[in-house]
Protein backbone atom coordinates (compact mmCIF):
# COMPACT_ATOMS: atom_id res chain seq x y z
CA UNK A 1 0.00 0.00 0.00
CA UNK A 2 2.61 2.27 0.95
CA UNK A 3 3.96 1.81 -2.51
CA UNK A 4 1.29 2.42 -4.39
CA UNK A 5 0.95 5.63 -2.38
CA UNK A 6 4.34 6.56 -3.53
CA UNK A 7 4.22 5.50 -6.80
CA UNK A 8 0.76 7.49 -7.51
CA UNK A 9 2.50 10.36 -5.28
CA UNK A 10 5.27 10.48 -8.20
CA UNK A 11 3.06 10.28 -11.26
CA UNK A 12 0.88 13.43 -9.86
CA UNK A 13 3.95 15.32 -9.07
CA UNK A 14 4.92 14.39 -12.61
CA UNK A 15 2.08 14.95 -14.40
CA UNK A 16 1.51 18.32 -12.36
CA UNK A 17 5.45 19.54 -13.47
CA UNK A 18 4.67 18.44 -17.36
CA UNK A 19 1.29 20.88 -17.06
CA UNK A 20 3.67 23.44 -15.32
CA UNK A 21 6.22 23.25 -18.39
CA UNK A 22 3.52 23.48 -21.03
CA UNK A 23 1.62 26.16 -19.58
CA UNK A 24 5.04 28.73 -18.61
CA UNK A 25 7.75 29.17 -20.73
CA UNK A 26 10.72 31.76 -20.71
CA UNK A 27 13.57 32.75 -22.57
CA UNK A 28 15.81 35.36 -24.74
CA UNK A 29 14.87 37.12 -27.88
CA UNK A 30 16.76 39.24 -30.51
CA UNK A 31 15.43 41.12 -33.68
CA UNK A 32 16.10 43.71 -36.23
CA UNK A 33 13.18 46.72 -35.92
CA UNK A 34 13.15 49.21 -38.45
CA UNK A 35 12.08 52.61 -36.84
CA UNK A 36 10.72 55.78 -38.31
CA UNK A 37 8.51 58.39 -36.40
CA UNK A 38 4.93 59.15 -37.48
CA UNK A 39 2.46 61.93 -37.13
CA UNK A 40 1.56 65.38 -38.45
CA UNK A 41 4.24 67.01 -40.34
CA UNK A 42 6.89 64.17 -39.73
CA UNK A 43 9.56 63.71 -42.59
CA UNK A 44 12.17 61.79 -41.14
CA UNK A 45 12.96 58.54 -42.80
CA UNK A 46 13.61 55.08 -40.91
CA UNK A 47 16.34 53.11 -40.22
CA UNK A 48 17.19 49.38 -39.19
CA UNK A 49 18.05 49.05 -35.76
CA UNK A 50 18.25 46.17 -33.31
CA UNK A 51 16.43 45.12 -30.01
CA UNK A 52 17.59 42.21 -27.11
CA UNK A 53 15.87 40.71 -24.09
CA UNK A 54 13.50 38.32 -22.06
CA UNK A 55 10.12 37.36 -22.74
CA UNK A 56 7.90 35.13 -19.77
CA UNK A 57 4.40 33.50 -21.67
CA UNK A 58 1.66 31.67 -19.37
CA UNK A 59 -0.58 29.64 -21.30
CA UNK A 60 -3.91 29.56 -19.51
CA UNK A 61 -5.63 27.15 -22.35
CA UNK A 62 -4.86 26.19 -25.24
CA UNK A 63 -5.71 28.77 -27.46
CA UNK A 64 -4.89 32.05 -24.94
CA UNK A 65 -1.58 32.96 -23.48
CA UNK A 66 -0.03 36.31 -21.76
CA UNK A 67 3.63 36.76 -22.95
CA UNK A 68 4.43 39.99 -20.93
CA UNK A 69 8.51 41.01 -22.25
CA UNK A 70 12.05 43.18 -21.09
CA UNK A 71 13.69 44.37 -24.17
CA UNK A 72 16.37 46.80 -25.22
CA UNK A 73 15.33 48.55 -28.11
CA UNK A 74 17.47 51.12 -30.47
CA UNK A 75 14.57 53.22 -32.26
CA UNK A 76 14.91 56.59 -33.99
CA UNK A 77 14.96 58.15 -36.95
CA UNK A 78 16.88 60.21 -40.33
CA UNK A 79 16.17 62.82 -41.89
CA UNK A 80 18.05 64.76 -44.87
CA UNK A 81 17.74 68.31 -46.38
CA UNK A 82 19.87 70.72 -48.14
CA UNK A 83 20.15 74.16 -47.39
CA UNK A 84 21.71 76.82 -49.47
CA UNK A 85 23.76 74.47 -51.05
CA UNK A 86 24.75 72.48 -47.62
CA UNK A 87 23.88 68.83 -47.34
CA UNK A 88 22.51 68.05 -44.03
CA UNK A 89 21.76 64.48 -43.04
CA UNK A 90 20.46 63.89 -39.25
CA UNK A 91 20.26 60.94 -37.41
CA UNK A 92 18.45 60.63 -34.10
CA UNK A 93 19.22 57.40 -31.62
CA UNK A 94 16.59 57.32 -29.55
CA UNK A 95 16.75 53.91 -27.38
CA UNK A 96 14.57 52.87 -24.51
CA UNK A 97 13.69 49.29 -22.21
CA UNK A 98 10.18 48.87 -23.44
CA UNK A 99 8.31 46.48 -21.49
CA UNK A 100 5.07 44.99 -23.75
CA UNK A 101 2.51 42.62 -22.23
CA UNK A 102 0.57 40.62 -25.55
CA UNK A 103 -2.27 38.46 -25.57
CA UNK A 104 -1.82 35.35 -27.30
CA UNK A 105 -4.80 34.08 -29.18
CA UNK A 106 -3.51 30.49 -31.39
CA UNK A 107 -5.27 29.96 -34.16
CA UNK A 108 -3.58 27.09 -35.23
CA UNK A 109 -1.22 25.01 -32.12
CA UNK A 110 1.88 26.93 -33.68
CA UNK A 111 0.28 29.94 -34.98
CA UNK A 112 -0.53 33.11 -32.78
CA UNK A 113 -2.29 36.78 -33.09
CA UNK A 114 -0.44 38.72 -30.86
CA UNK A 115 -2.18 41.90 -29.41
CA UNK A 116 -1.60 44.57 -26.79
CA UNK A 117 -0.21 47.13 -24.95
CA UNK A 118 3.57 48.39 -24.34
CA UNK A 119 5.65 51.44 -22.04
CA UNK A 120 8.65 52.44 -22.70
CA UNK A 121 11.25 54.01 -20.81
CA UNK A 122 13.49 56.51 -22.64
CA UNK A 123 17.26 55.70 -21.51
CA UNK A 124 19.23 57.66 -24.28
CA UNK A 125 18.46 60.10 -26.73
CA UNK A 126 21.12 61.91 -28.98
CA UNK A 127 20.75 63.99 -32.32
CA UNK A 128 23.90 63.27 -34.87
CA UNK A 129 23.83 65.95 -37.87
CA UNK A 130 26.45 65.67 -40.42
CA UNK A 131 26.61 68.58 -42.89
CA UNK A 132 28.84 68.43 -46.32
CA UNK A 133 29.79 70.68 -48.93
CA UNK A 134 31.71 70.12 -51.57
CA UNK A 135 34.25 67.53 -50.47
CA UNK A 136 34.34 69.32 -46.65
CA UNK A 137 32.13 67.47 -43.83
CA UNK A 138 31.70 67.66 -39.93
CA UNK A 139 29.45 65.83 -37.68
CA UNK A 140 28.13 67.00 -34.51
CA UNK A 141 26.27 65.09 -31.62
CA UNK A 142 24.00 66.61 -29.71
CA UNK A 143 22.32 64.93 -26.27
CA UNK A 144 18.53 65.07 -26.52
CA UNK A 145 17.88 63.73 -23.59
CA UNK A 146 16.48 66.89 -22.00
CA UNK A 147 13.61 67.52 -24.88
CA UNK A 148 12.92 63.59 -24.88
CA UNK A 149 9.40 62.23 -23.28
CA UNK A 150 10.84 59.64 -20.38
CA UNK A 151 7.89 57.44 -21.23
CA UNK A 152 6.78 56.29 -24.36
CA UNK A 153 3.37 54.60 -24.64
CA UNK A 154 2.28 52.26 -27.73
CA UNK A 155 0.50 49.34 -28.77
CA UNK A 156 1.52 46.14 -31.06
CA UNK A 157 0.40 43.46 -33.41
CA UNK A 158 2.25 40.70 -35.18
CA UNK A 159 2.46 36.70 -35.35
CA UNK A 160 4.36 34.25 -33.77
CA UNK A 161 5.68 31.13 -35.34
CA UNK A 162 7.05 28.35 -33.50
CA UNK A 163 9.14 27.03 -36.11
CA UNK A 164 10.40 24.18 -33.31
CA UNK A 165 9.58 22.64 -29.85
CA UNK A 166 11.28 25.03 -28.16
CA UNK A 167 12.25 28.30 -31.30
CA UNK A 168 9.72 30.75 -32.61
CA UNK A 169 9.87 33.74 -35.16
CA UNK A 170 8.24 36.54 -34.34
CA UNK A 171 6.66 39.57 -36.77
CA UNK A 172 5.28 42.81 -35.07
CA UNK A 173 4.90 46.01 -35.31
CA UNK A 174 4.27 48.72 -32.44
CA UNK A 175 2.61 52.59 -32.90
CA UNK A 176 3.40 54.77 -30.59
CA UNK A 177 0.54 56.95 -28.87
CA UNK A 178 2.85 59.52 -27.38
CA UNK A 179 5.17 62.59 -28.43
CA UNK A 180 8.37 61.49 -28.47
CA UNK A 181 9.96 65.21 -27.96
CA UNK A 182 8.62 68.16 -26.83
CA UNK A 183 6.94 70.34 -28.85
CA UNK A 184 7.07 68.07 -31.81
CA UNK A 185 4.15 65.33 -33.23
CA UNK A 186 6.57 62.73 -33.76
CA UNK A 187 5.39 59.35 -32.40
CA UNK A 188 7.53 56.18 -32.68
CA UNK A 189 7.00 53.25 -35.32
CA UNK A 190 8.53 50.27 -34.97
CA UNK A 191 8.57 47.27 -37.01
CA UNK A 192 10.20 44.06 -36.11
CA UNK A 193 11.15 40.70 -36.59
CA UNK A 194 12.96 38.13 -33.69
CA UNK A 195 13.59 34.87 -33.19
CA UNK A 196 13.12 33.67 -29.64
CA UNK A 197 14.58 30.74 -27.26
CA UNK A 198 11.62 29.22 -24.81
CA UNK A 199 12.85 27.54 -21.70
Amino acid sequence: MKKIAIALMCTILATGAAMAQKQFTFGPKFGVDYTHYWGKNVEHGGQFNYQAGLFMEYRFTDQFAIAPEVVFAAQGGKYDTSILGVEFKETDHVNYINVPVMMKFYVIPDLSIDFGPQVGFNVYSKNTTEAKVGSESGKKTTDMKDFTNSVDFGLGLGLTYNIARDVFIQGRYTMGLTKVFDGQDAKNGNAQIAIGYRF
